[in-house]
């Protein structure tokens, strides 16, 4: 790999982002950032913890300077956020700046995936199902868009997935 090239996972919560993140680093020999660490890290605070201050607006804001300020490094994996494709500019800045891959998986991957974890705001009601389905109407096309590759996560281990990815993008 002469230039080393940015690669940016992009889907929902519970698709499985980070964890193939990981593994496509490790296996290109890249660096791994997450979006919603790197904005953990910068703030001292959780992202349940930053939702109940600034809201989601808040938050929105927070994850695009992040975002922005990660894509600009080069040879990376990021993981981002499932909501950051609300906005235009990240889209647009991911797609500029590196290859897009859409992680796809279904709701009742993700209800499995996200039912322990109380560190997503989004989930913390009575229906998380409900929100997912809202979400998935709302971001899917977003996430279609922005991408240059998609690969389902359903049945497979990261690992495969990340193998997968790399296949796709011939790395």
């Amino acid at each position: 790999m002469a230039e080393k090239r940015n690669i940016f996972l992009i889907g929902p919560m519970g698709a499985g982002k980070s964890t193939i993140g990981r593994h496509l680093a490790d296996e290109l020999h890249l660096e791994f950032f997450d979006s919603d660490q790197e904005i953990e890290k910068r703030t001292g605070a959780d992202i349940a913890w930053i939702f109940d201050i600034e809201g989601e607006e808040g938050f929105r804001a927070r994850e695009e300077t992040v975002i922005n300020d990660l894509t600009d490094k080069q040879g990376i994996v990021l993981a981002t956020g499932g909501g950051s494709v609300v906005s235009k500019a990240v889209r647009n800045r991911l797609s500029a700046r590196g290859i897009v891959v859409y992680l796809q998986t279904t709701i009742d991957k993700q209800v499995a995936r996200t039912q322990r974890d109380k560190r997503r705001p989004l989930l913390q009601n009575d229906d998380p199902e409900a929100v997912l389905r809202r979400l998935a109407e709302e971001r899917n096309p977003m996430y279609e868009d922005a991408a240059d590759y998609v690969v389902d996560t359903d049945d497979q281990s990261a690992r495969a997935v990340a193998n997968q990815i790399i296949e796709k993008i011939g790395l």
